[in-house]
């Protein structure tokens, strides 16, 4: 039965490793010209993201129905292989369940036959066992600790796996990912923000728990569809998704807040020249750094109370300008008094906006 586990979590982490996520090929365009204006252009891949996609920077391709990047597959977990990922992340605590029991009971039954009682003390002989049978394989005080060290590692994977398994199974059964689900409540946050009065609802929310399982897990092991379309619930538009993200990327561009550098930053995760809090706070993510040099601008989109997260203007065209994204400290620069697109003052501007 161990062995059964061991095959069938190797088995499902590697068919996660090398099947991958699926890309969406070079150069891609939707079937209908009109339907471009839908839909954000990938500069890097040189195409456009297809419903569902999302740009990996680790994989430098624009993956479908991308959920998250993955350093344990080193791979994205996405389309083609969202089934075999979320299998292991279920097989291998049920595995470490079974070998938790093994190591358990091995070291009771063992520890159990060298214990001698006496009138005033209990004592634990390892290096022999004082009652009949004797083991086969010996158990000495280094088998004891590796056993005991084994049953910790078990026991951890277990919890840890087994959260990211209840993760997975919540965005699947609701027939997400989990880049949608922060999508779906910064469209929330939007909605709240600028009181529309819309109402956004998940387009890809088929209604019923199972209909959305089987659109991860089928008999064939082949998710359904192409990765490229998908379907819809009644109401909503094949694009409602990709039309969200427009919204909420222009409203980024909208409240973001443009700074100057006055300090020289390397890029590294964390700086020792910047300061204390600086240096212990750095962000626990696998965002880039952006290096900074004074007199660089950057548009900031969010921070934290040492550390602010924009993009680096590297050239002076409005739009159309190159832009690098990454963290920064916020000790290395300060805010612009004016915009020089609009003359005027950010903090007006923000407020009027």
């Amino acid at each position: 039965m161990l062995l059964n586990w061991t095959v069938m979590i190797l088995y499902n982490y590697f068919s996660a490793m090398f099947v991958g996520p699926g890309y969406v090929p070079l150069g891609w365009t939707p079937e209908k010209s009109q339907d471009c204006m839908y839909l954000q252009y990938c500069k890097v891949c040189q195409s456009y993201k297809a419903p569902r996609s999302h740009h990996c920077r680790k994989c430098n391709r624009c993956v479908m129905k991308m959920d998250h990047h993955c350093p344990w597959i080193n791979n994205c977990c996405g389309y083609q292989n969202h089934a075999s990922f979320t299998l292991f992340l279920l097989l291998a605590p049920l595995g470490c369940i079974h070998a938790s029991f093994i190591f358990i009971m091995t070291m009771y039954t063992q520890l159990y036959n060298r214990i001698s009682f006496g009138w005033s003390s209990v004592k634990i002989d390892m290096s022999a066992a004082k009652r009949d049978p004797r083991p086969i394989i010996p158990f000495g005080l280094s088998a004891f600790a590796a056993s005991l060290f084994a049953l910790g590692l078990a026991l951890g994977t277990t919890i840890a796996v087994g959260m990211l398994f209840i993760i997975q199974m919540k965005v699947i059964l609701t027939n997400k990912t989990s880049i949608e689900s922060w999508i779906e409540e910064k469209a929330k946050d939007r909605i709240q923000y600028y009181q529309t009065g819309e109402t956004f609802i998940f387009p890809y929310d088929m209604g019923s728990k199972w209909k959305n399982f089987k659109q991860v897990f089928t008999w064939s092991g082949i998710p359904e569809g192409d990765g490229l379309d998908w379907p819809v619930r009644d109401g909503c538009h094949q694009y409602s998704l990709t039309i969200e993200q427009l919204k909420q990327k222009a409203d980024k561009r909208v409240r973001s807040v443009r700074y100057r550098a006055v300090e020289d930053y390397s890029g590294i995760c964390c700086p020792v020249t910047k300061g204390v809090k600086t240096f212990f706070t750095t962000p626990c993510t696998e965002e880039p750094r952006i290096a900074l040099s004074k007199g660089d601008l950057i548009l900031a989109t969010r921070g934290l109370k040492h550390w602010m997260y924009g993009e680096k203007i590297l050239d002076s065209a409005a739009d159309g300008g190159i832009r690098e994204r990454g963290w920064f400290p916020r000790k290395c620069v300060e805010k612009c008094q004016y915009d020089s697109e609009t003359d005027q003052p950010v903090d007006g501007e923000k407020k009027n906006r």
